[in-house]
């Protein structure tokens, strides 16, 4: 990432808005805004699916649930911030994954810009995919500051987004416990 080079900008955009980029307040703002940006785009480096290599035989073919994991982004849009709480399933096929890695993916794919349906999205595949797990489900609950402080300004919004693969997509038994257990 090229902090000097969001530096400039910063300062660009404060001299655009009419501020002055030197004065007390402001002098630190542009290195200040390169080392968060440097912080919460980090997934843009990262391999998410790396995070899971490590994972572990077992006779375990159920339900694995994770849910209420804080995660926070930013929208592509509009560069502002969104932030909520995931809920991760996978019906396992004899593999499994350490739970602190489920987490860990659903952060180095949302600290990247975004948005929420790709989230949810590439969360579900990664796992499907990296797992050969037999069904996944993922639901993502966020509040988009793009449209609670700012536009139509509807605070106290939330937005859901779901991705159902494998048997709890196509199983109605599956669909429907796996459903439950996330919502609870």
């Amino acid at each position: 990432m090229d902090q000097q080079r969001i530096e400039r900008a910063v300062r660009e955009i404060l001299s655009a808005i009419g501020e002055n980029p030197d004065r007390e307040g402001l002098a630190k703002t542009p290195g200040r805004v390169a080392r968060m940006y440097a912080e919460l785009f980090s997934g843009l480096t990262e391999d998410p699916g790396e995070l899971l290599n490590a994972s572990f035989s077992e006779c375990y073919d159920e339900l694995v649930v994770l849910k209420e994991i804080p995660f926070h982004s930013i929208c592509e849009h509009h560069l502002m911030p969104f932030e909520g709480k995931a809920a991760v399933a996978y019906l396992a096929d004899g593999k499994v994954v350490g739970i602190s890695k489920l987490a860990r993916v659903v952060d180095a794919f949302a600290r990247r810009p975004q948005v929420q349906e790709r989230l949810t999205s590439q969360v579900a595949d990664l796992l499907m995919n990296k797992l050969a797990a037999k069904g996944v489900a993922v639901v993502l609950q966020a509040v988009h500051t793009c449209m609670t402080c700012r536009g139509i300004k509807k605070a106290g919004s939330v937005m859901v987004t779901s991705a159902v693969r494998g048997q709890c997509r196509s199983d109605p038994r599956t669909r429907s416990e796996v459903m439950s257990l996330l919502h609870d």
